[in-house]
């Protein structure tokens, strides 16, 4: 029986501070009815895909906060999307800010399964950025301050034929990431990112550098876990602020089998033959026989650098 999933990764231009949710949905429907059109079995969003990138923005009042927030999901703004997918017989996944009914605020993505239905859940494990106004920065980037870390781990989950996990933006520069999912065997990861354009402490990072990067780490955790990656931005420029673009799918070898072309919104598919992640898993990657364990305890004993002595 086959295993390849037709996966479009929806990469969504700029959302500015003024955009409804309603602006937003549609502008996913209409990703989705392209992707329905392409005959694709899951559709992947990016981070925050419901707004703006609101961590750049210093806020005091926690009510204005909280309106960045989705108190459920779906919820009244996200039905249709969800409807329409179910309609579809499409898989979903996406990212928001998610305030929990026992008032924990997550950067949080989804999976939703061809009925419509929330098969799984990840909450952002590795915020970057800072807590407090920074005025030495050209733009702010206060998730520390608007986020917890996430409390759910990296869990993968049986869906769609195969082994699904997800991960988001700042995850995939951390090897950890993907080794925790590939020690579960997983097959494809769904993963959104928004990233700026410039990095606001090292003035010469800019995109190129920055794209650069993000195709590093995304095709070196797929190679090295034998998975396929779907990595979706959303990019241009929100309220004056770039974000890259660089949506991309890699197949287990490192490859990119599909690459966005500009900063707008965006479709790309490609077809995941999940059957494709074996050989890899069977042979070089093959962690039961290859790995060495003992040797990796300071991984998890230790966070910052303990430098040798002198």
């Amino acid at each position: 029986m086959s295993r390849t999933l037709r996966v479009g990764a929806a990469q969504m231009g700029p959302i500015h501070k003024a955009d409804s949710r309603q602006a937003v949905v549609k502008r996913m429907i209409d990703l989705l009815d392209q992707a329905k059109a392409a005959k694709c079995d899951l559709v992947v969003y990016p981070e925050l895909a419901l707004t703006t990138f609101f961590p750049r923005w210093y806020m005091t009042d926690q009510a204005e906060v909280d309106s960045w927030f989705e108190r459920e999901m779906p919820n009244a703004a996200t039905r249709p999307l969800f409807d329409k997918a179910a309609q579809y017989r499409i898989g979903l996944s996406f990212g928001y800010a998610e305030l929990t009914p026992d008032g924990h605020y997550f950067n949080t993505a989804i999976l939703v399964d061809r009925a419509g239905s929330i098969a799984g859940r990840y909450r952002k494990v590795h915020l970057p950025g800072h807590s407090e106004y920074d005025p030495k920065r050209s733009f702010q980037h206060l998730e520390k301050r608007y986020f917890e870390p996430g409390d759910l781990g990296f869990p993968v989950w049986r869906t769609f034929g195969g082994i699904l996990g997800m991960c988001i933006c700042n995850d995939r520069r951390w090897p950890e990431t993907y080794r925790v999912m590939g020690l579960q065997g997983v097959e494809l990861i769904a993963l959104g990112y928004n990233t700026p354009s410039v990095n606001s402490q090292k003035a010469d990072e800019g995109p190129q550098k920055r794209l650069f990067h993000h195709r590093l780490c995304v095709q070196a955790g797929a190679y090295q876990n034998a998975t396929f990656v779907v990595a979706v931005a959303k990019a241009g420029s929100e309220d004056g602020h770039a974000m890259i673009g660089g949506s991309v799918i890699v197949d287990p070898e490192g490859a990119i089998r599909a690459e966005a072309q500009g900063e707008d919104d965006e479709l790309i598919v490609a077809d995941c033959d999940l059957d494709a992640t074996i050989f890899g898993k069977e042979t070089i990657f093959d962690f039961k026989r290859h790995r060495r364990i003992e040797h990796y305890g300071r991984i998890t004993s230790q966070t910052g650098v303990i430098l040798p002595p002198q």
